[in-house]
């Protein structure tokens, strides 16, 4: 008979389609297989950290997901799998809740540390943002969104809601860890949209978690 598992599961998301930001960005950070723009991803964060690596050997055996990102740090760890066929990547999460005995209402519930915009950014601040980016600039007088959230890698779905809602750039984002962070600047009324969107979809994961979690105490 099978056993919960020993670690806790804290981040596990779908991502139907990885915008082109968000997919380049994994892969500037990437030590694995690069995204292609419009993957399905998935993205598993759990603790202890050293216990995502029977994951990733659930999920690569299973399936014909490639690995995207891998982070073990302190206390979390994190795993990323892509593939352009959605069904292969729904399936890998499948396969790994099917081993682990877990159901995705196992997961965590998002917590918002920081949801902040500063409007018309200073020309100072917006240099010093530019230097935590991988790519875009910060330009003064642009709009600055900045999401801090527990578990970190719901910022991922997060941004992505956020990249297909406005015309907004990715300055930083970083899905692991205590907490994680996401950065995005643009023009006043592109920020709000995307800002909405990121806000929305974590309301939204949180609702199906209460109504997953209610339905099985019934």
């Amino acid at each position: 008979m099978s056993t919960k598992p020993h670690f806790e599961l804290r981040t596990l998301i779908f991502i139907d389609s990885m915008q082109p930001q968000l997919a380049q960005y994994t892969a500037k950070d990437n030590r694995v297989y690069d995204p292609a723009e419009y993957d399905a991803a998935l993205m598993i964060e759990i603790a202890p950290a050293m216990e995502i690596h029977g994951l990733i050997d659930l999920a690569l055996k299973a399936t014909g997901v490639r690995l995207g990102s891998v982070v073990t740090e302190r206390q979390f760890g994190m795993l990323q799998v892509h593939h352009h066929d959605q069904g292969e990547v729904k399936e890998s999460g499948r396969a790994i809740l099917r081993a682990t005995s877990l159901q995705e209402s196992d997961r965590a519930e998002v917590k918002i540390l920081t949801n902040k915009i500063i409007r018309a950014i200073a020309q100072d601040h917006a240099i010093m943002f530019t230097g935590l980016a991988k790519g875009n600039m910060v330009v003064a007088g642009e709009s600055v969104f900045l999401l801090e959230t527990t578990p970190a890698a719901y910022l991922t779905v997060a941004c992505n809601e956020a990249l297909k809602a406005a015309n907004v750039k990715l300055i930083d984002i970083i899905p692991y860890g205590a907490s994680g962070r996401l950065i995005m600047s643009g023009s006043e009324s592109e920020i709000d949209s995307a800002a909405e969107a990121a806000l929305a979809i974590l309301h939204k994961l949180n609702d199906e978690l209460k109504s997953k979690q209610e339905s099985q105490l019934r």
